[in-house]
């Protein structure tokens, strides 16, 4: 599945609407290079799960934890970005089952055995394609993306989808 993200307030929206599908055992992966968006839409999916924010970038902590505020299962915000393996990822002790765990940067460290996955890849302008050098590109630009979604949870994304634009 692919979807057209044309600004930020899109890629939140686009994240609340997920949010409030996803439920305790699900593992979202968030795949893009920097500035594509990772945050934004873990913002996004925060607000639909009704969870205690601010959501910001675990950069430097590798998770946040985040209690829902409705009874629901609380987010788990993970970067991945200084993790080498998935056994590093499994020595932060994660509740995988009780959270709903999105994880930035993951690609290749979590075992796609898990029953309950979603891959979000993010794609956005580098400065080769806008004709501009990397010390010329803008990281914080509110410009179009590119989602591309796979994995076992797609068929509950799609439904929704197709709910809401009925």
């Amino acid at each position: 599945m692919r979807v057209e993200i044309a600004d930020t307030e899109q890629m939140e929206a686009f994240g609340r609407r997920l949010g409030a599908v996803l439920r305790a055992g699900d593992l979202v992966l968030l795949t893009g290079p920097l500035g594509a968006g990772k945050t934004t839409l873990t913002r996004g999916i925060g607000e639909g799960l009704g969870i205690r924010g601010p959501v910001q970038s675990p950069t430097f902590v590798l998770a946040r934890t985040h209690p829902s505020l409705v009874g629901g299962a609380p987010l788990v915000h993970v970067d991945a970005y200084r993790l080498r393996d998935a056994l590093e990822l499994d020595d932060l002790d994660l509740d995988f089952d009780g959270s709903v765990v999105v994880a930035e940067w993951a690609a290749g460290l979590v075992d796609e055995s898990h029953p309950a996955w979603l891959e979000v890849v993010i794609e956005r302008r580098t400065g080769a394609d806008a004709g501009t050098t990397a010390d010329e590109l803008d990281l914080e630009a509110d410009e179009p993306r590119t989602l591309t979604l796979r994995g076992p949870l797609l068929e509950r994304v799609q439904e929704d989808a197709a709910e809401t634009s009925e």
